[in-house]
């Protein structure tokens, strides 16, 4: 039990949040929380917002000096 909040009420919680958004529209729902999570904990490591780099700012000003020699 979370809160006081058991199993009927979690499927009550469950139900209507079915009937609000549909059951094409959780999944996108899900995708974007999903994605919403992983930069929030790419912002906690340091890491760059730039889509187009895949590391952290060291990685990528490392990247950068051996590209220059």
């Amino acid at each position: 039990m979370v809160f006081g909040i058991g199993t009927p009420e979690l499927v009550l919680i469950a139900f209507v949040f079915l009937l609000l958004f549909g059951a094409k529209k959780i999944p996108e729902l899900m995708k974007g929380l999903g994605k919403g999570v992983k930069s929030f904990k790419d912002g906690m490591n340091g890491k760059i917002d730039d889509p187009d780099s895949t590391g952290t700012a060291a990685e990528t000003t490392k990247k950068e000096e051996r590209s220059a020699e």
